[in-house]
């Protein structure tokens, strides 16, 4: 990992598109930006509460992890090559190819009646996030002066977040009142929703080009940036949680007895939208570092909440605490991503942090998964562990804290 004095320096890279960069970030293909991501945000993450049910209903319970680990599989996968094709070819390239894949997903689960079929389905939809948020990340990066990254991430994690919030409430309200067919075929117009917004934006890397070969050819060029490892390894523990928490939820909140289960999640996700309006300035201010250590921290104290809950109330409150650790987390680690890029490489930075999202989520949800096995009594050991993880990142970050504070 860096050195401590590297990482509070937050080094600046020359961007692809420095003329596009000005003190005004808030018009026109922000806003699209912004409004692509939270259609494609409210079109998987809707699925979510609801997935766990419809499998275990085509007689595939033992495979639960599976939910979340075939999609997150095919997300890590993906940004081997994601991030060249926006460093090469272009943002809105990937940025279309996201979207495009969660219309078609949503389409494919109205049809995909057996276990084999629906995990593959889960496969191919992963592919979507391992497109989409790179391209949406670097385009955005692009535009914005470095000094103002933190704050205009965190307003694009608003975004996602807000998809996020109103998907899965929609989701689930639609497979009660409607039927799990309604939820799949809304899916599929918001991710086509979501590609008619990403149509009209202009590209912003300088030389774009048609995909060639070279690009998908594993074998030739970079394929991770490893400047971006220090907000990976920090990233991981927190992914992790995440994947623990995505698997288990569902089956914790159905037991605590929530009727709509994505409503626990709107908690969840709006607790993260009203700490993103502050925690971006803040890392822009103050350095990635210290927004990070209270992160993290927070992280520990909501999982671990949420673990012991036995009540509504209880659960509600770790829920708070959770989700303002992923709104101060999510766009630091974003904006210090794109600190530490190397030179014309933003995308591809953006990819290799993002792996890490996907491994830690992946082994979140593949061990929890197993582990629960149906057996509620696991559940709170469970939350607790995805808070340990959380809390050796806390402890790992402090020497570099302190160091930072004496500088």
């Amino acid at each position: 990992m860096a050195s401590a004095s590297n990482l509070f320096s937050n080094p600046t890279q020359e961007m692809d598109m420095a003329g596009l960069q000005s003190d005004r970030i808030y018009d026109r293909p922000f806003f699209l930006l912004c409004g692509g991501t939270v259609l494609f945000m409210a079109s998987f993450g809707m699925l979510l509460p609801e997935l766990p049910e419809h499998l275990a209903d085509m007689g595939g319970e033992a495979y639960l992890g599976g939910v979340v680990g075939m999609f997150t599989l095919a997300a890590f996968l993906a940004r081997f090559i994601s991030g060249r094709i926006a460093d090469r070819a272009g943002r809105r390239k990937v940025m279309l190819i996201g979207s495009a894949v969660t219309a078609v997903a949503g389409f494919g689960y109205l049809v995909a009646t057996t276990i084999a079929a629906f995990m593959l389905l889960r496969f191919f939809h992963g592919l979507s996030t391992g497109f989409r948020p790179p391209g949406t990340s670097a385009m955005l990066a692009d535009r914005i002066p470095k000094q103002r990254r933190g704050e205009a991430l965190g307003y694009l994690g608003i975004a996602g977040n807000t998809g996020m919030a109103s998907g899965p409430a929609l989701g689930s309200w639609l497979t009660v009142e409607f039927g799990i067919e309604w939820m799949f075929l809304a899916s599929a117009l918001l991710g086509m929703a979501s590609v008619a917004l990403t149509l009209p934006l202009e590209e912003t890397l300088t030389g774009a080009r048609p995909v060639n070969r070279s690009d998908l050819n594993l074998l030739k060029g970079g394929l991770i940036d490893p400047k971006a490892w220090p907000a990976a390894l920090v990233l991981l523990p927190v992914a992790l949680a995440f994947g623990i928490y995505l698997t288990i939820t569902p089956d914790f909140v159905d037991h605590l007895g929530y009727v709509y289960k994505g409503s626990f999640n709107t908690i969840i996700v709006a607790s993260s939208i009203a700490m993103r309006f502050v925690a971006g300035r803040m890392s822009d201010r103050h350095g990635r570092i210290p927004v990070l250590l209270v992160g993290t921290m927070l992280m520990t104290v909501g999982m671990a909440t949420i673990g012991s809950a036995e009540s509504k109330t209880t659960a509600t409150i770790g829920a708070l605490i959770y989700g303002a650790s992923i709104g101060i987390n999510m766009p630091t680690i974003f904006a210090w991503t794109t600190d530490l890029a190397q030179p014309g490489k933003i995308a591809l930075a953006l990819g290799t942090m993002l792996m890490s999202l996907e491994v830690g989520i992946g082994i979140g949800a593949l061990y929890s998964g197993v582990r629960f096995g149906g057996v509620v009594a696991r559940i709170p050991e469970l939350y607790y562990m995805g808070g340990a993880g959380t809390a050796i990142a806390a402890i790992a970050l402090f020497p570099a804290f302190l160091k930072g504070r004496r500088h």
